[in-house]
């Protein structure tokens, strides 16, 4: 959380965890006559505020507070004429290297923002979701996006608007978001009692009205920044005497900082102690977010009534005026969260008619997804079997591949038959000529044993020829007449 005065005096970025206090002066001391130091207090190092342009302005405030020139004049502007940017017009009186250094600051700045937008745009168009380019360009409002190399005037101009209505609305985001809490807790709740039986749902409700009594029974709570209030700190955490109490020195003890201003964090760790009251972590029926509800209360109320000038901050002499008003003497009564509920019962209705809503919105998301899976699930099974019908037609052709390969069965003759082979490339015996194709012997099936033997005559000379074949067969050498006999048998056309 920031300070518009702190902004530009090095306060700018404060801690948004508390700053439970500055060590406290020895009791042995007196610590009415203690006074505020003399030298300026470091400020505590600075943490992330919570704008998405934090860092950029925390190095922007860094360098212009290393020059002089601009360091004096800030001294010598009020938070109205920051606010109107005239403060801003002394940024062409700053030294070059701190010009220089702001104007690498927004290069990258500018390049930070442009990677970021482009990601959201890709994101959103993914899922379908049409781009709000307004509101894309709404982020560079802290700077002028039409000159991204140089940071000039209307830059700075421009960074103390964003910053200074970016935290007005800072406690208000706060506040919707703790509405919503709550709203989601009390929701939640009723639909746990709607899963139970008529007897567990009674003592869950019984449980339910134990812890909210526990809760509200607690001591009485003082009225943020009252006289009583204050007293409390002076006793209980500075250790002096009640009746001795002295807003000015309360003040000097408490400015932890130094820096003659109550800043935001400075003030809520005036309300620990009353918060420990109403809350103790270790206890079933407290709720820490809504003690951080409470404190973030307690806060603004204070500011309302003492800030005078609203720039945020309250100065010694706006606490010192606060000091003598009725308010501060004989407050009312302050009334915590359990007596004031975070929403109303409308809120509630529309609150619960949105989570219907989403509820609806995803079971249809789920069951499209749902959808989508068992359609992939199918395209997967197809691909599956044709994968495995693939793989049987390949093994069915290695398979033929295969038997192709093997020789065919050799032909046997019985007894001493020559077996007829086809054209084997051997010479024929002597005497043996080749018959003409159209003089090739026709085949004719041999008749099984035992079946009849038709009589067929033969050619003529074919009794002769194969009377000779047998006497060959059986090594015999034809007589000189018979050998003449065969060439011219052969010989005949």
């Amino acid at each position: 959380m920031l300070t518009m005065k702190g902004l530009f005096t090095g306060c700018l970025i404060v801690p948004c965890l508390l700053l439970l206090g500055s060590e406290a002066v020895p009791i042995s001391i007196d610590k009415t006559k203690v006074k505020a130091p003399e030298e300026t207090v470091e400020a505590p190092q600075s943490v992330d505020t919570g704008l998405h342009y934090d860092r950029y302005l925390r190095e922007v405030i860094d360098y212009l507070e290393k020059d002089q020139h601009f360091r004096e004049k800030l001294h010598n502007t009020d938070m109205e004429d920051i606010k109107q940017g005239k403060l801003a017009k002394e940024l062409d009186f700053v030294s070059h290297h701190v010009r220089t250094k702001l104007d690498e600051l927004k290069r990258q700045e500018v390049s930070r923002l442009r990677t970021l937008i482009k990601a959201k745009q890709d994101m959103e168009e993914g899922k379908g979701i049409a781009v709000d380019h307004q509101a894309l360009l709404k982020q560079f409002e802290y700077l002028n996006h039409m000159n991204p190399h140089t940071f000039e005037v209307d830059d700075l101009d421009r960074l103390i608007k964003s910053a200074t209505s970016d935290l007005e609305n800072f406690d208000k985001e706060r506040h919707e978001e703790f509405k919503r809490y709550e709203m989601m807790k009390e929701h939640e709740r009723q639909e746990h009692l709607k899963t139970l039986d008529e007897e567990a749902r009674r003592r869950e409700e019984e449980h339910y009205e134990e812890m909210r009594k526990k809760h509200a029974d607690h001591p009485k709570v003082n009225h943020p920044g009252s006289q009583n209030q204050l007293k409390e700190v002076w006793e209980d955490k500075d250790g002096l005497d009640p009746d001795d109490f002295d807003p000015k020195t309360f003040f000097n003890l408490h400015d932890s900082n130094g820096d003659g201003f109550f800043d935001e964090q400075e003030l809520e760790a005036l309300f620990t102690k009353e918060l420990e009251k109403i809350y103790d972590p270790t206890n079933e029926e407290d709720d820490m977010v809504e003690m951080e509800e409470e404190r973030l209360r307690m806060r603004e109320h204070v500011m309302n009534e003492v800030d005078a000038n609203k720039d945020r901050l309250v100065s010694l002499d706006e606490f010192l005026v606060a000091t003598k008003k009725k308010e501060f003497l004989e407050p009312d009564s302050w009334e915590t969260l359990e007596q004031n509920q975070a929403y109303t019962d409308e809120e509630m209705r529309e609150f619960e008619a949105q989570l219907s809503m989403q509820e609806e919105e995803l079971s249809l998301k789920a069951q499209d997804l749902q959808q989508q899976r068992a359609e992939l699930e199918r395209q997967q099974e197809q691909l599956n079997a044709q994968k495995q019908e693939l793989q049987q037609a390949v093994e069915h052709m290695e398979k033929l591949k295969q038997t192709q390969r093997v020789e065919p069965p050799e032909v046997h003759v019985a007894g001493n038959d020559v077996p007829f082979a086809q054209d084997q490339g051997h010479p024929l015996p002597p005497g043996h000529a080749e018959l003409p194709p159209d003089h090739a012997i026709p085949h004719q099936e041999l008749p099984q044993r035992g079946q009849p033997q038709e009589f067929n005559p033969a050619p003529p000379g074919h009794n002769q020829l194969h009377q000779v074949a047998e006497h060959l067969a059986e090594g015999h050498h034809l007589p000189q007449g018979e050998q003449h006999h065969l060439q011219e048998h052969n010989a005949i056309p």
